[in-house]
């Protein structure tokens, strides 16, 4: 009886080793970091592979160091020529110092998507629908420096933020797809005019050089008497005005 005691209680050790040995293995992958807190206070960073703790003393908490896309919700925007649209976005970002991510903010990943949802708002509220539209590389730009400048004593690094998609009122696209098909047709305009003027221009130095040169004259109306000639088998009588036949008949002596 004594000796199934003596069995009992080395089992019951070689557990408890075994639990406090298991307690004090840490594994971490290749993009996570341990951040270890000795009795309450911040005591290191570990890096991945196999690490041991002190069970009790020490608490390990891990963080993902791999950038994270973040969905930013569609936002109500009132933009600053009083226009209401819808905006999304899309933000990139990782945790650089794993143990401000930890101390100087309650969540990160939280914390971060809200201040995206108001930096959203903020921003896109001072400019107008035409720049939110054809300047989005801007907007994108100044968002993430605002970002990356508020989430940096957090330990997060804001390496890059894209407007989604913008939805505008039903009446704000019709205005928009009239004032674009308006535009066409100035351009169209525009191009017959430009084209008109140049054939014009083109026409009367022609003529000038035509009326300079008699010969030049005669040569382009047997020119045109050639080519009706050969569209139409037909005779055609026109009249001719006398000069144009002086120079052939010449001069009687």
């Amino acid at each position: 009886m004594f000796g199934l005691g003596i069995v009992f209680f080395w089992i019951i050790a070689l557990a408890f080793i075994v639990i406090i040995i298991a307690s004090a293995i840490r594994i971490l992958l290749e993009y996570e970091r341990g951040v270890v807190f000795r009795l309450g206070r911040f005591s290191s960073v570990k890096g991945p592979g196999l690490k041991f703790i002190i069970p009790v003393i020490d608490q390990m908490t891990k963080i993902n160091m791999r950038t994270i896309a973040m969905d930013v919700p569609p936002q109500d925007i009132i933009t600053r020529d009083n226009v209401s649209v819808k905006v999304n976005a899309v933000l990139y970002f990782r945790v650089v110092q794993p143990e401000k991510a930890l101390i100087e903010v309650d969540n990160y990943l939280y914390a971060t998507s809200q201040l995206a949802q108001t930096s959203l708002r903020s921003i896109l509220g001072q400019v107008e629908l035409d720049d939110l539209l054809g300047q989005r590389d801007k907007i994108n730009h100044d968002l993430q420096d605002i970002l990356d400048r508020q989430t940096d004593p957090w330990g997060v690094k804001i390496s890059n933020v894209e407007i989604k998609h913008v939805d505008l009122p039903t009446e704000m696209q019709r205005a928009m797809a009239r004032q674009a098909e308006a535009e066409r047709e100035r351009r169209a305009k525009v191009i017959h005019a430009e084209g008109e003027f140049q054939a014009s221009s083109t026409l009367a130095q022609a003529a000038n050089q035509i009326s300079a040169e008699p010969g030049a004259l005669q040569l382009r109306f047997l020119q045109t008497m050639t080519e009706i000639a050969a569209e139409k088998n037909s005779t055609i009588l026109f009249p001719m005005p006398i000069d144009l036949l002086k120079p052939f008949l010449g001069e009687k002596k």
